[in-house]
């Protein structure tokens, strides 16, 4: 007999990571154990909670985190289809941080904040994507507390573009 079962699994953060993590499946079919490692479409943005904040205090965090270049992360890159600065939106909502509209002052520019929760930790994100329209370029900025999460999250969002 065949039967499909679906397994609810939670996840914790417990510290930054770069490869998705797995889970391996036993079973039995037809006599025979199984085995399967499957990776988990569990990357770090996953455990964001989007924050809001007003124009002041994200240029104030920004600079703050500006400070050392172990926060920072940060591509200049071709856009790898047409940009559509509505669907370049949809996108970063996606992502999993709080689109921050009106903060800057060019209108066509994306600004975001976010906090991923840790088991131990609490790491702050500020995110810039600056399209630029005539060039098919972007440049995106991405600062936090950590270093590591800096790269990882401009790493996972350009891959987007």
């Amino acid at each position: 007999m065949l039967a499909q079962i679906q397994q609810m699994i939670n996840a914790e953060c417990i510290d930054d990571y770069t490869d998705a993590p797995s889970i391996v499946v036993s079973f039995v079919c037809n006599n025979v154990s199984q085995k399967i490692t499957i990776k988990l479409p569990l990357t770090i943005n996953k455990f964001f909670e989007p924050t809001e904040m007003n124009g002041e205090s994200f240029f104030a965090r920004w600079k703050n985190l500006g400070n050392a270049n172990q926060q920072r992360s940060q591509k200049i890159f071709k856009a790898s289809i047409p940009m559509d600065l509505q669907a370049a939106r949809t996108k970063i909502m996606g992502f999993g941080m709080q689109l921050l509209d009106g903060i800057d002052p060019n209108l066509d520019n994306f600004v975001c904040a976010g906090i991923i929760h840790m088991r131990s930790q609490q790491v702050g994100c500020l995110l810039r994507l600056e399209p630029n329209k005539n060039a098919q370029m972007y440049r995106l900025t991405v600062r936090s507390s950590k270093e590591t999460v800096s790269v990882e999250l401009c790493d996972l969002l350009a891959d987007q573009f």
